[in-house]
Formats: C-alpha cells, structure tokens, sequence
C-alpha cells in the first residue's frame, strides 16, 4: 500500500471532521444502536478507533474524553438529551451486530 499524499490526508481528515458534525450536529436523531446494527459502528466505536490511533502514537486520551469528540459533549448530556429507549428487537439485533463486529476485534 503506498503511503497517502499530504492532499489525501487533509482531504480524509476534512470528510473525517464532516462525520463528526453530522453525528454530533445534523443528525443526533439518529441512535448509536441503530447505527451498529445497520452498519456495524456507531459514536463509540469511532471514539475508540481515535483512542487507538492516538494510543499508537504515543498519546494518551481517555475513553470519555474521546467519546466527548463524536458526541460533541459528555455521554451523559447525550444520553439524556437525545438518547431514546430500545426496543427488544433492537436490543437482540445490537447483541449480534456488537458480537460480529466488536467482540472480534
């Protein structure tokens, strides 16, 4: 794989920085167990893979202080805010989605 241009990685970083906006911004309807059980991912695991790729780095970030960067505020202010109850099936179908995606990593 060769190593991505200067423009690539500043192009990457500004699609990167748009996810972030509509997730903490445009879409905050949208539910973290929605998002892993139709994708795969959801806030937190974008939050974990910056964590990981800071740590790789040698930078030391905390879970809530990377979480805070794709919720635009604590968990907990989310979770009260916009975070909605889940339904059966969706907890069945997060239990599956969450094994097959982050349990394997």
């Amino acid at each position: 794989m060769t190593h991505p241009t200067q423009q690539e990685i500043e192009l990457q970083a500004a699609a990167f920085r748009r996810l972030q906006k509509h997730l903490m911004q445009d879409r905050t309807d949208v539910q973290n167990i929605d998002m892993m059980n139709l994708t795969g991912f959801c806030r937190n695991c974008l939050s974990r893979w910056y964590q990981e790729a800071a740590a790789e780095r040698g930078i030391e970030i905390g879970k809530m202080e990377a979480r805070e960067l794709f919720y635009g505020m604590t968990m907990d202010e989310w979770k009260s805010t916009y975070q909605t109850d889940a339904n059966d099936d969706q907890q069945a179908a997060f239990k599956t989605a969450f094994e097959e995606n982050v349990g394997k990593e």
